[in-house]
């Protein structure tokens, strides 16, 4: 009875004593259930009431580190998040909540649902801080350290600085190999500043985990998200093998078109031949350029008119966000949930073009699920995405539009030839999802391998993979620490394979709409103007927050678990 008012442990005491032995034994087993419900609601009032503000201290520090890049603003990013992990590491507490969730699991199921699963995520959320309270400082500074670094970085080629913009512009422009090869370089730079940073950073976080009784840092994050490490691996796996074969061809394809623009054999080709800096983006190679369809176009304005037209306008979101290129601000592109109360924004750097266009109906799908959509009367504990793999998979449902002419046509853009513009973008669809598919193997299988063993040879294994997965030849004599390049290493460390896991679950989700929606083919499901898909996502997927598994989820969304056939059936065209 730990954590009742005196008041109701009299009570309690006094009703025991006034029942014989059957029916005190009845009291008990009933009360007992009572007891521990009342102690895990106690705890989360107090939790909520400590660490609800804490939480949008930290979310307004990054807002402000990211958008600005000042010392100062990074200062006070991980002065927050050194105070929430103060609150968090507090043992007795952790020891509490511990056997608050014991006592419920023993109560069978007759604690109510919502409070029981507050429970379970806080325990994971505890359990991460329970550590030397100097190791959670030094993983803070370490990571806003390397972090900084990025959002400040320019790649620079003969004394000029060239934004994230200008480096992708070139890499898909250009014909120049020298300046293809100086400005990819250019960018890989940033690797080697901070490659000592990462690699300390890489072994504090196996510490980290070590300390709490897991194999490795990868290992804990995946577990610590509600993700069984073997079974993601046996997915990726199943999907190496569905994708192999196809994405040969397609990378065959794409070769023979590069190698013929810049006038050299396939097997001259490098990894500054391909038009991004990873080669995790579908290539123009297509009969017509999609580009030239966003040259004159409002992206903001074609972005605020589609989401409204499906019924969750993003308006609000637009007003509070940070959306053009400035010195000091991250060159990438996020969405935030700042206080789990609607204020939603997105940082972006948005140029006319169709990355950009993609990119922010991505970002954008981030926000519309989100506290702007999940109802107030979910627990603030709850009130957020079911996982992060749900609020990808919804982000890139969004993101397939900008390929498609017909989109483009509905929301008032003229498309100079429509037949090029729609075999352009069903090529870019079947390229995208089998090109990213390569690229997250990478991806997943350099950061598992590198937790497991962080001494290894790094540059080596990154490019071992790179050749194995993405058929990406490297460059001869080359030992930099490429892979540090990618911020994703440093600020969403074990996050990337729920990208791919996320375009699964999308595919699942347009095929459900297409079918109990629109009653059209995959393929032909088309969104605009249509409140009933915004009303399909907020009853399947966006209602229940976090009060369920994401498993659970997707099933309930989609009828079935997560798989393959959807995503199988859109590269393959069917």
């Amino acid at each position: 009875m730990t954590g009742l008012s005196r008041a109701l442990r009299v009570a309690f005491i006094a009703g025991l004593a006034s029942c014989g032995g059957s029916e005190r034994r009845a009291v008990e087993d009933a009360a007992a259930p009572a007891a521990v419900q009342a102690e895990a609601v106690q705890f989360i009032a107090w939790h909520e009431s400590v660490v609800k503000p804490l939480e949008k201290a930290i979310a307004e520090a990054w807002w402000n580190a990211n958008t600005s890049g000042r010392d100062a603003d990074f200062k006070a990013k991980e002065a927050a998040e050194n105070e929430l992990d103060a609150v968090l590491a507090d043992r007795a507490r952790a020891r509490r909540l511990e056997k608050i969730h014991d006592d419920i699991a023993a109560a069978g199921g007759r604690i109510d649902p919502l409070v029981a699963r507050q429970i379970e995520l806080l325990r994971l959320q505890y359990l991460e801080k329970q550590l030397d309270p100097e190791l959670l400082k030094r993983l803070a500074a370490k990571a806003n350290a390397i972090e900084q670094v990025f959002n400040v970085y320019r790649a620079k080629v003969d004394g000029k600085e060239l934004t994230d913009s200008q480096v992708r512009k070139i890499l898909k422009e250009s014909r120049d190999p020298a300046e293809r090869k100086a400005v990819w370089e250019a960018g890989k730079a940033v690797g080697a500043a901070v490659q000592a940073d990462l690699r300390e950073l890489v072994r504090l976080r196996n510490e980290a985990a070590r300390a709490l009784g897991f194999q490795d840092y990868h290992r804990m994050q995946l577990t610590l998200g509600e993700q069984d490490p073997e079974q993601v691996l046996a997915l990726f796996d199943e999907l190496h093998d569905l994708t192999r074969e196809p994405f040969a061809v397609a990378k065959n394809h794409i070769d023979a078109q590069l190698a013929r623009a810049y006038g050299i054999t396939v097997s001259g080709l490098r990894p500054w031949h391909y038009q991004d800096p990873f080669f995790q983006e579908p290539q123009a190679v297509f009969p017509a350029d999609l580009d030239s369809a966003y040259a004159g176009a409002d992206i903001l304005r074609l972005c605020r008119e589609f989401y409204a037209g499906i019924g969750l306008p993003v308006d609000a979101v637009l007003a509070r966000s940070d959306l053009r290129e400035k010195p000091g601000k991250s060159p990438h592109a996020f969405c935030t949930d700042i206080d789990r109360e609607g204020d939603v924004r997105v940082l972006a750097n948005v140029v006319p073009n169709h990355y950009w266009m993609g990119t922010m109906l991505h970002e954008l799908g981030h926000a519309v699920y989100s506290s702007l959509n999940i109802p107030a009367e979910v627990p603030y504990i709850l009130r957020t995405d079911a996982h992060a793999l749900c609020t990808e998979a919804v982000a890139m449902l969004f993101e397939r539009f900008a390929a498609r002419g017909d989109w483009l046509e509905a929301m008032g853009v003229a498309v100079k030839d429509r037949g090029a513009f729609d075999e352009a973008g069903a090529l870019a669809r079947r390229h995208h999802l089998l090109i990213f598919a390569a690229w997250s193997q990478v991806m997943f299988r350099f950061e598992k391998s590198m937790y497991a063993d962080p001494g290894q040879d790094l540059n080596k294994l990154w490019w071992d993979l790179v050749e194995k997965y993405q058929l990406v030849r490297r460059p001869e004599g080359r030992d930099a620490p490429d892979y540090a390049a990618k911020i994703h290493i440093v600020s969403a460390p074990a996050y990337y394979h729920n990208y791919l896991m996320g375009e699964l679950f999308a595919c699942q989700l347009n095929a459900a709409i297409a079918r109990e929606v629109l009653g059209v083919p995959p393929a032909r499901a088309l969104y605009n103007g249509n409140p009933k898909v915004g009303a399909f996502l907020k009853a399947r997927v966006f209602a229940p927050g976090r009060t369920v598994r994401w498993t659970e989820l997707v099933r309930a969304a989609t009828g079935e678990p997560l798989n393959a056939r959807a995503f199988a059936a859109e590269f393959k065209g069917r």
